[in-house]
């Protein structure tokens, strides 16, 4: 008896599954494993992984969009071949992709590859983006994590690593670092 078996990701902890569950739900998915992950790496994707393992011969893996299956080429194409491994199909809702005919495998391929650009143009926009912000004097970059000058500060009073890594909520690899960095470039 073949099953339907869903799967829903939002990139982050403030954002909303339901809308994917219940268009899952309504495609008739018994079972539905959700994940609040990013979907640019495969790795840490429990759910995922655990979804992959229990599909058997004949099942169908359900998804609404690409994306929330992965959003590189390799990923995706590694999670197809994965899911053929085992005899099961996908299918995707939104875009009408079903890998149990050659048309949908064709369009799965076709669409993982716009997947992969998609991402590639949001990191390329995103660096130039940062490049005109950073010439205009706009962007100066992250915050930085740690304060330098209170780490070198509590250690000339004193004050251990570990000490001084605890007081600022730091590691203590970091206070070593600063403190060798500023034993070789001086104060």
């Amino acid at each position: 008896m073949s099953r339907r078996i869903g799967y829903a990701r939002v990139s982050s902890e403030d954002q909303n599954l339901q809308i994917q569950k219940e268009a899952l739900e309504r495609d008739k998915c018994g079972i539905v494993f959700e994940e609040k992950r990013s979907g640019t790496k495969r790795g840490g994707r429990e759910q995922l992984d655990l979804a992959l393992k229990v599909l058997n011969r004949g099942d169908t893996l359900v998804v609404l969009r690409l994306d929330r299956l992965g959003r590189s080429l390799r990923d995706l194409a590694n999670i197809a071949h994965e899911i053929d491994v085992v005899g099961a199909h996908l299918r995707v809702i939104e875009q009408s992709v079903d890998t149990a005919t050659s048309a949908g495998r064709a369009f799965f391929g076709m669409l993982a590859v716009f997947a992969q650009f998609e991402t590639d143009v949001r990191r390329d926009r995103q660096a130039e983006g940062i490049a005109k912000a950073k010439k205009a004097g706009v962007y100066t970059g992250g915050k930085a994590r740690i304060d330098r000058r209170r780490v070198t500060e509590l250690l000339a009073k004193g004050q251990g690593p570990a000490a001084v890594a605890r007081a600022l909520g730091v590691s203590r690899m970091s206070v070593y670092r600063i403190a060798h960095e500023s034993e070789r470039c001086g104060p």
